[in-house]
């Protein structure tokens, strides 16, 4: 397939429709300054709700967004897209570097997943490979990050970030703040086993500190706001 141009039914050559979704002015600026003499940009949203909605409007063939996106993140939002139309396209052009986010993207149906500090140059790149049916992701994720994504079957695994009930607690706890002592009282188990959970939780979610865990946390649904 031709860079920007697809088929119809009727083998009649269209330029391919894209929506773009970000909650920054001057991101939804350049990409659309990028991509508009090779693509026909039919529209943008600044939240995630509109651009679900401006999804269901338009259907276009491709929506690149942002996965920090008010009112619905990008995961939510390319869940609903997916739903709506099976066959668009998406692309997740996002500042985040990390695991649990670009495996909660394939997760959700996502076909690309591009940095943003990286845009210009990737960006060309993923769009092509999406529309040819295939997955593109970043090569700054490295080869062994992506490798662990992927089963013998050819799909994402299921067990990395998942949490028992147990660990969702103890999440909900340190975002609040709690101490390893305080924890182990609330639960009733040792502090050995709160520390235990806390080291689990930190390695399924691709996290270092509480502040990244809070803000993943939160980013995926995990805990309460």
């Amino acid at each position: 397939m031709t860079a920007g141009v697809g088929q119809t039914e009727f083998g009649v050559m269209k330029r391919i429709r894209v929506l773009l979704g970000d909650d920054h002015a001057l991101i939804l600026d350049g990409i659309r300054a990028s991509l508009q003499l090779q693509f026909d940009i039919v529209g943008q949203a600044t939240d995630g709700k509109a651009l679900v909605q401006a999804a269901e409007r338009l259907r276009p063939d491709l929506v690149i967004l942002d996965i920090s996106m008010p009112l619905l993140n990008g995961f939510e939002s390319a869940r609903q897209i997916r739903e709506i139309l099976p066959a668009t396209k998406l692309i997740f052009l996002s500042q985040h570097l990390n695991p649990a986010y670009l495996k909660h993207a394939l997760r959700v149906g996502v076909a690309g997943y591009v940095l943003k500090a990286g845009a210009t140059e990737e960006l060309q790149k993923a769009i092509n490979t999406v529309l040819r049916g295939k997955t593109y992701i970043t090569p700054s994720f490295g080869e062994d990050v992506i490798a662990r994504l992927w089963n013998r079957s050819g799909e994402v695994n299921e067990e990395s970030e998942d949490l028992t009930d147990r660990q969702r607690e103890i999440l909900q706890l340190i975002v609040e703040g709690r101490s390893s002592k305080e924890m182990a009282d609330l639960l009733h188990v040792s502090i050995k086993t709160i520390e235990f959970h806390r080291a689990r939780i930190m390695n399924k979610l691709g996290v270092r500190t509480v502040a990244e865990l809070t803000k993943v946390a939160l980013q995926q649904g995990l805990i309460a706001g």
